[in-house]
């Protein structure tokens, strides 16, 4: 995803989703509280282990700045983690707010993701995902609309195929689920053409169903 500009402006994690969900973007059950107290129930309430990340407009690369805490497997540990993570919060981050959500497993990342192309417009691209992402340089993309056939071609262009059978005692991808992801995005900038991008980054393999954990999606202001 390109840097926002003075005419665009990214939301936040959880406005992010929010857009995205209608469109059947596979996502957590995730709660969006203001405080540490709240984090413990919303934890409590999702059942243990949980991810816990500083949440708000102006946060883009939690990971970078250590706003994100993994595992965390009690009461005490999310208090801990919340507490610690609102008081990382900066002026210039706004308002803030910590995302609760289900610590999920995975041996496999794929990321998916759309970008404006100054010529052509809206693209949608799939590819490998992870601490991979850098080395293998594994995408495919494709101009938006995006039609069935397009997003299942899409999949069997990436030329990792390995990565996307059974792997490691997981099950092989499911390929039809990922097609869906691709095309949900499509429609997303049908639907609200004042979105410039979206970087679902990682997508995690779980049980073979890829699950996106994070998203961020860039508008024009």
């Amino acid at each position: 995803m390109t840097p926002a500009d003075a005419t665009t402006a990214t939301l936040s994690e959880a406005d992010s989703k929010a857009l995205l969900a209608p469109f059947g973007v596979p996502l957590l059950d995730e709660r969006i509280v203001p405080d540490a107290p709240s984090a413990v129930e919303a934890a409590a309430d999702l059942g243990y282990p949980v991810v816990a990340k500083l949440c708000g407009d102006a946060i883009a690369h939690k990971t970078e700045r250590g706003l994100v805490r993994l595992g965390l497997g009690d009461g005490s540990a999310v208090f801990e983690a919340a507490t610690a993570l609102l008081d990382a919060a900066v002026p210039a981050d706004g308002d803030v707010s910590v995302l609760i959500a289900p610590m999920v497993h995975g041996t496999r990342e794929l990321i998916c993701g759309v970008a404006t192309d100054p010529q052509f417009g809206p693209t949608v691209m799939v590819g490998v995902g992870g601490v991979l992402a850098e080395v293998v340089a594994d995408v495919a993309i494709r101009l938006a609309p995006l039609g069935r056939t397009d997003a299942e071609e899409m999949i069997e262009d990436l030329a990792s195929q390995a990565l996307l059978g059974p792997f490691r005692g997981e099950p092989a991808v499911d390929r039809g689920r990922l097609a869906d992801v691709l095309v949900a995005l499509s429609a997303v900038v049908d639907a609200h053409p004042e979105v410039v991008s979206v970087d679902l980054n990682p997508l995690i393999v779980v049980d073979g169903v890829p699950v996106a954990v994070d998203a961020l999606v860039e508008v024009r202001r």
